[in-house]
């Protein structure tokens, strides 16, 4: 089968830069930490978890959002509208004189991430041709991953350097404590202005103009991603799973024979990705290199290192998940990260930092990277039958964002409670729990069109 490739990556790149914004916006909060927190006088563990995590709700209601509304307008419209809310909400968090307002629109740009995050693999995964379905979703993670290390590259830019020995009156009248964590904020700007550009120029999924009954629409667009015969194939297969769900509206789809348990499987999946711990090592970067010795530009320096070791296995993760399978990778990366964390929870134990503690978390961010990261995404889109796939995915990813603000709510209590090596002992436990749970539960889909796994999963 010969499909049209510039066509295919070119609009699942313009939806993959949604995955770039969220990246951006969800770790820039790192570098910017130190700063904003002299500037609005942060000191107790709850309100500096709460400023790290509030973002997160608004992913949350992001995607609650998504659950009625990628159904009823499509996933085109829902691109224009994370990107116009990214684009705000940079701006107005760079110029929030209180933290209230910060945190204000630091929730609204949290639903840009929610709306992105559930918007952009679903599409992607709607519109790619089956043999390239799960490189083309993890296309939407790379994008991802590119924002975060650009969020790192920009805030290492922005910062000017920091002695050791400065306290928090200097570091909050210093320009970084006044302007420096504002510009970090505001950088997205610009990309959030591409992003809604482009958004209008892609076209709308033709599973979802084919479950509104608008078959010419659909066949357009599938004919231009593969040809009319693979139009026509993959319009009856479409057509086929909806006629067999009838006129009922999409919740009635949870109560078919089987949906329960394929939707927990995504719920658990998506609430182990963000378990695994991986993103305290992108949230709390500056306190827990602090604690391995190094100073503010050091962190900064480690941070750019621990982004671009991200981007790299995250490359890797590509070439692989349609080559050795989902499953594969998810088992090999969650022990990875289970061993990476309990070396972590030793070496702050006996007080071993510098050098030793960058190797660990590069290994926890490389097994992380090339497993859980991408391949989340790429399950939680593929398994869910088509009639109930975008409320189906919210579910999943509205756990996902839940399970995220735990994560990073908790983390400065738990070090308090726990002490680090504690903590890290803790996550490593949960990944090991994870790895049974991958080989017992989560299917293999590799190779499989959409149809095929709903008809292995919930008819089969």
């Amino acid at each position: 089968m010969s499909y049209n490739k510039p066509y295919v990556w070119g609009i699942s790149s313009v939806a993959a830069l949604g995955g770039l914004l969220f990246g951006y916006d969800w770790v820039v909060i790192g570098g910017a930490k130190p700063f904003y927190e002299a500037y609005f006088g942060l000191t107790s563990p709850q309100l500096i978890g709460w400023a790290n995590s509030c973002a997160l709700v608004g992913c949350l209601l992001g995607s609650i959002v998504c659950s009625t509304l990628s159904e009823r307008l499509g996933r085109r419209k829902l691109l224009v509208v994370a990107a116009f809310l990214f684009a705000v909400s940079s701006i107005c968090t760079g110029l929030a004189n209180a933290f209230s307002t910060f945190v204000i629109w630091r929730i609204i740009g949290g639903i840009a991430i929610g709306i992105a995050s559930n918007v952009s693999p679903t599409y992607i995964a709607e519109i790619s041709p089956a043999p390239w379905r799960g490189r083309l979703v993890a296309l939407n993670q790379l994008t991802v991953v590119v924002g975060i290390l650009a969020a790192q590259i920009v805030n290492w830019l922005i910062a000017e350097p920091v002695a050791n020995s400065v306290t928090i009156e200097m570091l909050r009248d210093s320009w970084n404590g006044q302007w420096g964590w504002r510009w970090m904020f505001m950088a997205v700007t610009l990309p959030s202005a591409v992003f809604l550009a482009s958004a209008f120029a892609v076209p709308e999924s033709p599973r979802w103009l084919a479950k509104r009954g608008l078959d010419a629409a659909a066949h357009r667009i599938l004919a231009r991603i593969g040809g009319e015969d693979y139009a026509t194939r993959e319009l009856g297969e479409i057509r086929a799973t909806v006629s067999a769900e009838g006129q009922q509206p999409a919740w009635a789809g949870f109560r078919r024979p089987g949906v329960p348990g394929v939707l927990m499987t995504g719920i658990c999946l998506a609430v182990l990705q963000q378990w695994s711990g991986i993103n305290i090592l992108f949230n709390y970067a500056e306190e827990l290199y602090r604690k391995a010795g190094y100073g503010i530009n050091g962190t900064l320096i480690n941070i750019i290192i621990t982004g671009t070791v991200n981007l790299v296995c995250t490359v890797a993760a590509m070439g692989w998940v349609d080559r050795f399978g989902r499953r594969t990778l998810l088992s090999w990366g969650c022990a990875g990260i289970a061993l990476a964390h309990a070396l972590l929870g030793l070496a702050y134990a006996s007080g071993l930092g510098g050098t030793f503690v960058l190797g660990l978390t590069l290994g926890a961010i490389a097994c992380y990277a090339m497993s859980l990261a991408p391949v989340t995404w790429v399950v939680i889109s593929e398994i869910f039958p088509n009639s109930i796939r975008g409320p189906a995915v919210s579910i999943a990813v509205s756990a996902l964002w839940t399970a995220c603000f735990i994560l990073t709510f908790t983390f400065p209590m738990l070090t308090q409670r726990l002490d680090t090596a504690g903590t890290f002992w803790l996550y490593s436990a949960i990944c090991v729990a994870g790895l049974f749970f991958i080989i017992l539960r989560v299917p293999e889909t590799k190779g499989k069109t959409l149809e095929e796994i709903e008809h292995e999963l919930i008819a089969g």
